[in-house]
């Protein structure tokens, strides 16, 4: 009997085993890389006072937008624009960002035949869209990278900006965010489908993406966390997970449930007194991990397919759950 039960372990070791690492499943070869990235400097060009403004105009005609020709060339003489605009383009490496930016094309090219690298341009908001730095316009096939976004937790120019958003305002931050929203772009929500479980798993989707784009990039810089955050997330997997299937939560169709775990914030609202040290939208992260546990336990399924799943279906054979 003994013999049985050991011999019958091992089969089922060695069975497990087969199932490849999901962490493993997105270090692929990548034998044709994209095109090489061109980055243009938009205001590099903006500020400099001895292009004239119609030159710039005519090399950048969406750049302007409905503002008048007398306040545009008062903000390109702007000495605190100027300022700010300098100290953010010298953080940026310009030579690193582009291997970094034509590592994670190339590795969308390879899921995704048809994409084409998009024009990108880095740009000076003057701090006005630095909460939001990234900006993708499908249609023109441009990536706009604001770096004013990117000047550092902690920066002086920050002051007054919520803590929560600066966390990930950082250097390191940028091909993750640009990665992210290419995912987004990629990932389509089904408007009958409105349940926590559907918002989760949507998430949950972006999420692999990034998986798939970055697979030498942190988890924790994925998720926009502090390394302390997604630590956070990890140790307390479990614990968040009974606290959704205990509450009914995971079916629920209350609105407010992705207010208090998927969207931005300082911390996910559990309203307990565990709320204050908690990661933010840890709905994101349970929706990772289930979708991980679902290549889990089929590795053979294409990301494309995989895409296209209901979420239901996803949760149902994923065998989620955490210890």
């Amino acid at each position: 009997m003994f013999r049985f039960i050991a011999l019958s372990s091992i089969l089922i070791l060695a069975l497990d085993s087969c199932k490849k690492d999901p962490e493993k499943l997105w270090k692929v070869e990548i034998k044709e890389t994209a095109e090489k990235v061109e980055i243009t400097d938009i205001s590099k060009e903006f500020y400099d006072a001895k292009i004239p403004l119609d030159q710039f105009k005519t090399r950048f005609p969406w750049f302007q937008g409905t503002v008048s020709d007398a306040d545009f060339e008062k903000r390109r003489a702007d000495a605190e624009e100027i300022k700010i605009y300098k100290e953010a383009a010298g953080k940026i490496d310009q030579t690193k960002l582009q291997k970094e930016l034509q590592g994670l094309f190339s590795h969308i090219r390879y899921y995704f035949p048809k994409f084409k690298n998009p024009k990108v341009y880095l740009f000076s908001s003057a701090l006005q869209m630095a909460q939001d730095p990234i900006i993708y316009d499908a249609d023109g096939n441009q990536l706009f990278i604001d770096i004013t976004g990117f000047m550092g937790d902690g920066n002086a120019n920050y002051k007054g900006l919520e803590l929560y958003f600066q966390k990930s305002m950082n250097l390191q931050n940028i091909v993750p965010k640009v990665s992210q929203i290419f995912a987004e772009n990629i990932v389509t929500e089904s408007p009958d489908h409105q349940k926590f479980i559907d918002q989760v798993i949507l998430n949950g989707k972006i999420m692999m993406l990034q998986d798939a784009f970055l697979p030498d990039t942190p988890d924790y810089l994925k998720m926009n966390y502090t390394q302390k955050q997604y630590e956070w997330a990890v140790a307390n997997e479990a614990n968040i997970w009974n606290y959704f299937v205990e509450g009914n939560l995971i079916f629920g169709d209350d609105p407010r449930l992705v207010e208090r775990f998927i969207t931005p914030g300082p911390f996910s609202k559990f309203y307990t007194e565990i709320d204050n040290v908690s990661s933010p939208q840890i709905g994101i992260f349970t929706g990772w991990q289930i979708c991980k546990a679902y290549f889990k336990q089929k590795p053979e399924t294409k990301l494309v397919d995989f895409l296209k799943l209901d979420a239901t279906k996803i949760f149902n054979e994923s065998g989620y759950k955490p210890k």
